[in-house]
């Protein structure tokens, strides 16, 4: 055929111009049909095929290896390990790796591509660039390393399929590897298309063989999706804190004070990097951990809140440099509509390190402190972008459910505050927001100080760390009868701490402004004594007390209802030290007074009768305690009504006498009802709540329910550790009764060590002779004894017993339950004839003062039985367990 058709050739084709004629006009449709191709290509729609450049596949032009990690990763063995678990299970899957800038996320992913890749995986670092087709290339890479053959790279070059389905469906078919991309801080940008990647249709997927991990400052499950596991991360601990900067400058200082430090720049890894970087410099002018915290306080701008030159245009110089990193978050909201997010964010800078009220954060302050239009969507907006990125969180109430959870918190990580802070222009526009802000304070704290009941004890709770800064800030506005008011809101709430915070502000300023004998000066003397007693400082109440009372009386005269008061809490307080007597002689003396110039009925006067019921109590006059108390509960629900806190008081009060006169079962009666009271009336994790469940747990125990007494106890000992602290009176008495109670569960080893820590801590806070300090002693004796311990268990039940005698007298009961317990000890080393002699007289004793049917009685006339047969289980007789004093209510 190729013979003919050459032999033979048309005419046409002779004739040369009309043959490239021809070939010119085929070569102009050819192109042309590319061009259309391109065109129809180019204008699909997001979910059609495009043609891929495979030139750039093949070539990087950039490495993919995971970046070194330099210094060990502390204080994330948490979340390293739950990354390799989910790397070596082999099910595959996405990990975002999440939270604000400086937290580390880049650090932590190539911890866990390092891991990954000594364990054998195959592992692709790729680093976001802000361009969703440069990601497409990179996947390709990634896939093409994987084994993503040629063919089907030319079908995706081509446009038969869509690349980013290439690269997936391969990688869900390859198991044994880690694809890491890092940065990835704008989600919605990432592509193909547009929106968020929940919907897992586009480049970031968790659906391969093997695991895509992800660092973004996005927090938010809605960008992420169901699918992905998001690790969250959070500020170093104080102990791995001070580990990083220990591993930067081994030699600038104590593990104690490295921790110090990492406290002080909130656990933040960027911030410690910085300042062990500055600290290892050997030219530096601070070389120590102790130095370098120091001159933060002077010297922040220029430690940590330097510029950088090169940071607002080269973001990666930025994510390394403190005072600029959460700019890069900043600029993505502004760029995203949130653009009142950065104005809040300077605004809660301006407020005290601590949570904020929700409420506080309105339209209107934000207008009126930047000048820009808020709304309540637009301020809703910016707070729910700081939050999704990491810069505002809303930490939840510790636990503690006095605070109401309709009252939601902001609150921004220290060194987010102390920065943004440090970076606005000085003095404008902070005076100007500095001045909106003291005007809405003040607004918000007449407002919650007219609430009823208890709705206003959250936010008092929340405003009270920001007053005092706002009180130096309008010292020429008279704001201290303000905060006078709220301070007593915080006292019936049981936050004594925020209390105490408010009346030294308030006392200050009026000593300053009205003199130190005015008579709110001498009231405001008189609250910070209350708040200090609130406090568990009772020696500090008592001797400011005695202060003021004198005053008082100087100024007001004897007679006068302030300086009753200031008497009646000077005993409260004499009573709380152990000084019972001289209490019980003092309040005497106010009662009577209080009777003639109030009357009988009047509320003061019903607190000092209930106060000297209190004081008869702890003297070891239970009978005539509990008929007095029963009097006064009478009266009370009569005068206050049956809810009234006070009333509750009574009724605990009364409750704890019929505990000391062995009516256990009685007293474990009112108490339920009691705290079911508290819990309705005041909320669970009130003081005085704590209070009654505390001594519910001590009546349980006496009636042998153990293990119902601990769970109580241990509940109880939790609150009061997180709400008062662990050195509170209160707090150690709740410790005490839960080694009462697991002494009583057969744990001696564990109850005689908590016991140890309990007396230590008592004669630290209270003394050596306090009433609770020789219970607690009294008890570790106890336990020494049912650890065999016998020698040892005698020594301190004969010291103790010669303290009681001295400090409480012969006759007081806890006296003659030492006395008990030092028989049955001396019986358990043998000495049979001692023990017995020694239990006649106990028993004469508690039967002339508790009666001959009290359970005490019982257990020593028990005793002196064993005693006298001179029976071979006398080592393990039982003994009287001697609890704590009970906490009682004025």
């Amino acid at each position: 055929m190729t013979n003919y058709v050459t032999a033979q050739p048309p005419k046409w084709a002779e004739n040369t111009v009309v043959v490239w004629s021809v070939f010119g006009a085929l070569a102009v449709v050819s192109l042309g049909l590319l061009f259309w191709e391109r065109r129809l290509a180019a204008g699909a729609p997001d979910g059609g095929v495009r043609p891929v450049p495979l030139g750039r596949i093949a070539v990087g032009g950039h490495s993919m290896n995971p970046p070194a990690v330099s210094a060990p990763v502390r204080g994330r063995e948490a979340e390293l390990e739950r990354i390799s678990t989910l790397v070596r299970g082999g099910g595959g899957g996405m990990v975002v790796v999440c939270g604000a800038g400086g937290l580390g996320k880049t650090t932590l992913a190539a911890e866990a591509a390092a891991r990954a890749r000594a364990e054998g995986q195959a592992v692709v670092w790729i680093r976001w660039r802000d361009d969703p087709e440069q990601l497409g290339q990179d996947l390709a890479q990634a896939a093409h390393i994987l084994g993503l053959p040629e063919s089907r790279l030319e079908e995706a070059r081509t446009g038969r399929v869509a690349l980013v389905d290439a690269v997936w469906e391969h990688l869900a078919t390859v198991t044994g590897w880690l694809i890491v991309v890092d940065n990835v801080d704008a989600p919605a940008r990432v592509g193909p298309g547009s929106g968020q990647p929940d919907a897992y249709r586009g480049w970031l997927r968790p659906h391969g063989g093997g695991v895509l991990l992800v660092t973004s400052r996005d927090t938010s499950r809605q960008t992420w999706g169901p699918e992905a596991d998001l690790v969250h991360l959070q500020p170093l601990a104080d102990d791995a804190g001070a580990a990083v900067l220990l591993d930067a400058a081994p030699h600038a200082g104590t593990a104690s004070e490295a921790e110090a430090l990492a406290a002080r720049l909130g656990g933040l890894p960027l911030g410690l990097n910085a300042a062990g970087t500055y600290l290892s410099v050997p030219t530096s002018r601070h070389r120590t951990f102790a130095a370098y915290r120091h001159a933060l306080e002077a010297e922040f701008a220029d430690l940590l809140g330097a510029e950088h030159p090169a940071a607002p245009t080269d973001p990666a110089v930025a994510r390394r440099v403190v005072r600029h990193t959460w700019d890069l978050s900043l600029d993505q909201l502004d760029q995203d509509g949130y653009t009142l997010a950065r104005p809040v964010l300077q605004l809660l800078a301006l407020l005290e390190p601590a949570p904020v009220p929700r409420t506080l954060v309105t339209p209107e302050l934000v207008t009126d402190a930047t000048g820009l239009p808020a709304t309540a969507a637009t301020v809703d907006a910016a707070l729910a972008g700081l939050h999704q990125y990491g810069l505002l969180h809303t930490p939840e109430p510790d636990g503690t459910r006095a605070i109401s959870p309709a009252v939601s918190r902001l609150q921004l990580h220290p060194l987010v505050r102390e920065v943004t802070a440090h970076a606005l222009t000085r003095p404008e526009p902070t005076t100007t927001w500095l001045t909106a802000l003291d005007e809405h304070l003040a607004r918000a704290v007449e407002a919650t100080t007219d609430m009823p009941g208890r709705t206003g004890w959250t936010l008092a709770r929340l405003l009270a760390p920001h007053l005092p800064a706002h009180l130096d800030r309008s010292a020429q506005h008279d704001s201290t009868d303000t905060l006078a008011n709220l301070a007593y809101v915080l006292h019936a709430a049981g936050a004594a701490s925020e209390e105490h915070l408010l009346c030294r502000r308030v006392l200050a300023e009026r000593e300053r402004v009205l003199g130190p004998d005015h008579p709110d000066t001498l009231h405001s003397r008189f609250t910070l004594a209350n708040a200090l007693r609130g406090l568990g400082e009772h020696r500090q109440a008592a001797g400011l007390l005695r202060e003021v009372l004198a005053d008082h009386e100087r100024v007001l005269g004897p007679d006068h209802p302030h300086t009753l008061s200031s008497r009646h809490n000077l005993a409260t307080a004499l009573s709380e030290l152990g000084e019972s007597r001289q209490a019980a002689d003092l309040l005497r003396g106010v009662l009577a007074d209080r009777e003639r110039a109030l009357g009988p009925d009047h509320p003061h006067t019903l607190s000092s009768r209930n106060t000297l019921a209190n004081a008869l109590h702890s003297l070891g006059e239970p009978r005539q305690a509990a008929d007095l108390l029963r009097g006064v509960l009478a009266d009370r629900e009569r005068v206050l009504g049956p809810d009234h806190p006070h009333t509750l008081g009574s009724r605990h009060n009364l409750a704890a006498a019929l505990h000391g006169l062995g009516e256990h079962r009685q007293a474990a009666d009112l108490l339920r009802e009691v705290v079911a009271d508290h819990e309705r009336v005041l909320g669970p994790d009130h003081p005085h709540t704590l209070s009654s469940r505390n001594n519910l747990a001590s009546s349980l125990g006496h009636l042998g329910e153990h293990r119902q007494a601990a769970d109580l106890a241990r509940e109880a000992l939790t609150a009061l550790e997180r709400l008062v602290g662990p050195d509170h009176p209160d707090t150690l008495g709740s410790r005490h009764n839960l080694a009462a109670a697991m002494h009583g569960l057969g744990e001696h080893r564990q109850a005689a060590d908590l016991l140890r820590e309990v007396v230590a801590d008592y004669e630290r806070m209270l003394g050596p002779d306090h009433p609770d300090t020789l219970s607690s002693r009294n008890n570790l004796a106890s336990s020494l004894g049912a650890l065999g311990q016998h020698r040892q268990a005698t020594d301190l039940l004969q010291r103790v017993l010669a303290e009681r005698e001295r400090i409480l007298g012969p006759d007081h009961p806890h006296t003659l339950s030492s006395r008990n317990n030092l028989a049955s000890s001396l019986g358990d080393l043998g000495h049979h004839r001692q023990a017995a002699d020694l239990l006649q007289r106990v028993l004469a004793d508690y039967e002339r003062t508790l009666g001959p049917d009290h359970p005490n009685t019982l257990i020593s006339r028990n005793n002196l039985a064993t005693a006298q047969g001179r029976l071979a289980a006398a080592g393990r007789q039982r003994r009287w367990w001697q609890l704590p004093r009970s906490r009682r209510e004025t």
